[in-house]
């Protein structure tokens, strides 16, 4: 019987076949023993070939490749799932859209190898433009992408409100799993919706365990940012779901207020009405930028307030029936 690998590399995927192909292949080009990892391909209900890619990509390999479907759609559930099916100590993910560097599995074993404490690793997930951004898209404004760059220093990632990491380019020991539990589906985004929370959710679920981990600027992987999500529109919708999706993950650190009104803390109103007057003033003197900016922070507010609406009416109607 063989030993299982030292590295699992989970991929879920929906209908981006092609975008796929890239993805396991960048896995395969790895400049690293092919015993050390295998790669398990989650396919979540996709309609397109993507079984018939992922069996090619199986005929011409020597075993590193698994295909196994999840019925239950989400990310949190095909991740889960492929926790499930993996063999390996470490656990990474990466998105089916996302190509990673050919030293990526040696980078990530080696901070493992290096400090026995650490429980997770993440590093920079960079832009492969479709066409160029637009002058609003800077990089601190990246989230809607699921983009991240911290810079060229290594950073600590622990406590109780921790800089994100994402599970596009993400690694984590498998006891986390087992003394912290997986992925929440309740925040996952579902086909195409967008603004979801499991990664943020389980991330500080990890860190406020008192579990630390690394943001290792050498673990790069590029994601292609496709036309439409460098659309106002596309951003708008992405800021609203993200407002929503907040609403629901109810973080007991964030939902701190003095005040609360109609089940939304006080310091949200605050906020929001500080971006709504700055919005009307970049607006009437042309800053459209910065306008939209400050949109984005009434987009976040709409989401989270009609989702608290929509939780207070579901409590009343349990409690008169």
């Amino acid at each position: 019987m063989l030993s299982p690998p030292e590295v699992s590399v989970v991929i879920p995927t929906y209908n981006r076949c092609e975008l796929l192909r890239g993805a396991v292949l960048s896995v395969l080009q790895q400049n690293a023993e092919r015993s050390t990892f295998e790669i398990v391909v989650v396919d979540n209900n996709s309609s397109d070939d993507t079984k018939a890619v992922v069996e090619s990509l199986i005929g011409s390999d020597s075993g590193n490749v698994s295909y196994v479907q999840e019925h239950q759609q989400g990310n949190a559930h095909a991740r889960n799932t492929g926790i499930q099916h993996s063999r390996g100590s470490i656990i990474a993910f990466m998105d089916d859209d996302v190509v990673v560097g050919n030293t990526w599995i040696r980078t990530l074993k080696a901070a493992f190898d290096q400090d026995q404490d650490l429980s997770f690793v993440g590093g920079r997930i960079l832009p492969r433009w479709s066409e160029p951004p637009p002058s609003w898209l800077t990089a601190e404004h990246w989230s809607p992408l699921a983009l991240i760059d911290y810079g060229p220093e290594q950073l600590t990632i622990e406590g109780q409100t921790p800089p994100g990491l994402l599970t596009a380019n993400i690694a984590l020991r498998r006891k986390v799993f087992q003394e912290v539990g997986t992925f929440s589906p309740a925040l996952q985004r579902v086909k195409n919706g967008i603004g979801s929370m499991e990664d943020h959710e389980f991330l500080l679920r990890v860190c406020r365990s008192g579990k630390k981990g690394k943001y290792l600027p050498d673990l790069i992987a590029t994601a292609l940012v496709e036309p439409e999500r460098l659309t106002k529109h596309y951003h708008r919708r992405w800021h609203t779901g993200h407002g929503r999706f907040y609403a629901i993950m109810r973080d007991p650190e964030w939902e701190r207020s003095q005040f609360r009104f109609v089940s939304v803390p006080g310091h949200l109103y605050r906020q929001t009405a500080w971006e709504a007057f700055n919005w009307f003033k970049d607006s009437l003197l042309g800053r459209t930028d910065k306008a939209f900016v400050r949109e984005r922070q009434l987009r976040f507010f709409g989401g989270f307030f009609l989702q608290r609406q929509r939780d207070l009416l579901t409590t009343r109607r349990r409690r008169s029936v």
